[in-house]
């Protein structure tokens, strides 16, 4: 009977796995590239045949596929089910019993040296049988294994968020440094288009990094952001190179507010500062702060040095209904990296190319 109820917890895990695919037009292939897992993996994972021991990629295949708040949690709901069911041992089947030998009639005696001849083979079969056992046991751990506890594990934060590193001060100003010359340096990029500029010049974000952190519940229940800690991870020396400017700085009429990090500090801070728009004045984002599925929220990072090529992270401390948590802010899984741009030669780009910059 736990058997039939073990694959009835996987195959309900696996059924609401197939209707958010079928809602999609995406093959197997295709959602299995988005995940960064094989095909052939997602396929048994949505015909019952395995389970993840993760939850990651299956909650990123809900988000794929459109699934509602409502049947994220049923999902994960029915996947620690699945995975308890999984781990759960099997109960031993009965052994089947052996047919009774035949008897088979003796033959009759033979010749003495024929006798002598089959008692030695006997006796050495015995032998070696005896010895076999003894190897056997001397070689081989016959203590019983302990079954590994079957531990659920615990449910996702309840927050989903992004960041983008490459964001420019008002989408416009921004500064680089490249070890490239500026005869082989491209005109500055579109700023929707800087990742992909910054990738191929490996530039490296020179004196002040921007980063936009976009928060938001996954549920209507809020969830309070207690606090935001900074991390740095690595301190060096100063990137060599060339420092290059977007443009020549943007106007002073729009400030948003964000949280200011001195890089160069023992212990860094990440303090709230408040903004303007055309004079007026906007609030620093103080913590704790609530979001929730309506009510998103998008802070802004903005962490500068003039002394290191800085290697840092953030930690969002969060709690929600007697859960509490950090989540780790970085740039796709590394840390986000700043470096001073002090002493090196600056240029900015006009109609005939890159220039020394003058502000």
């Amino acid at each position: 009977m736990s058997g039939e109820g073990d694959d009835k917890d996987v195959e309900e895990f696996a059924a609401l796995l197939r209707r958010l695919k079928d809602r999609t037009d995406r093959s197997y292939s295709q959602l299995a590239r988005r995940l960064n897992m094989n095909a052939s993996t997602l396929h048994r994972y949505c015909v019952g045949e395995a389970v993840p021991l993760d939850f990651a990629p299956v909650e990123r295949f809900a988000g794929l596929c459109g699934a509602t708040p409502e049947e994220r949690l049923r999902l994960h709901r029915y996947w620690i089910l699945a995975v308890a069911a999984r781990q759960r041992p099997r109960p031993a089947e009965k052994p089947v019993p052996e047919p009774e030998p035949e008897e088979v009639p003796a033959p009759a005696p033979g010749p003495w040296y024929r006798r002598r001849l089959t008692l030695t083979v006997a006796v050495v079969c015995v032998m070696l049988a005896v010895w076999g056992s003894v190897s056997a046991i001397s070689t081989h751990d016959t203590t019983k294994p302990k079954a590994a506890p079957s531990t659920p594990p615990a449910a996702p934060a309840p927050l989903a968020w992004t960041a983008d590193s490459q964001a420019w001060a008002i989408h416009c100003s921004h500064d680089y440094v490249v070890e490239t010359s500026p005869a082989r340096v491209p005109p500055p990029p579109a700023p929707e288009d800087a990742g992909t500029w910054a990738a191929q010049q490996r530039a490296v974000h020179g004196r002040e990094t921007d980063v936009e952190i976009s928060v938001q519940g996954r549920t209507t229940t809020a969830v309070v952001l207690e606090s935001l800690r900074v991390r740095v991870v690595g301190r060096a020396a100063p990137v060599q190179g060339t420092a290059y400017a977007m443009d020549q700085g943007c106007g002073g009429e729009v400030s948003p507010r964000y949280f200011g990090v001195d890089l160069d500090a023992d212990r860094p801070l990440a303090r709230p500062v408040a903004g303007s728009d055309l004079g007026t004045p906007v609030p620093a984002v103080h913590l704790p702060y609530k979001v929730s599925a309506q009510d998103p929220e998008v802070l802004l990072v903005k962490a500068r040095t003039q002394t290191c090529d800085c290697r840092w992270y953030l930690e969002l401390g969060w709690s929600s209904q007697g859960r509490t948590g950090t989540l780790r802010i970085d740039d796709h899984g590394r840390p986000f990296r700043t470096t001073s741009i002090k002493g090196l030669p600056h240029y900015w780009y006009s109609a005939k190319g890159w220039a020394p910059y003058d502000g």
